[in-house]
């Protein structure tokens, strides 16, 4: 129970704590925005099975690789893309956590 409120916390909560208390202008729009990041999951479909509770996504789906991970960190240094990179990276923080606590 813990590893599904740390996991799924961090893809909610935590994008709308940092829009909330890091930008006070527009902040609906970058929440919303960081939220949407969740929509990097797509690559599961890519899959067999789709989902998998206790797979790590960490280095198994194309977009959660430590290559784009870099990608998502370099997005930080463009001004148009750092709203999504912050959001990518909460993202991967989350199933790193989600890692983590299958590993344990």
């Amino acid at each position: 129970m813990l590893r599904f409120f740390l996991h799924y916390g961090i893809h909610f909560l935590l994008p709308i704590a940092v829009g909330f208390f890091f930008f006070k202008e527009n902040r609906t729009r970058i929440i919303l925005i960081m939220l949407a990041a969740i929509l990097i999951d797509i690559d599961h479909l890519l899959a067999t099975p789709i989902f998998d509770p206790d797979r790590c996504s960490i280095n198994f789906h194309p977009l959660h690789t430590y290559w784009a991970m870099g990608g998502y960190l370099i997005f930080l240094f463009i001004k148009p893309l750092r709203i999504i990179g912050i959001g990518l990276l909460i993202h991967m923080l989350a199933d790193w956590v989600d890692c983590y606590l299958v590993a344990i």
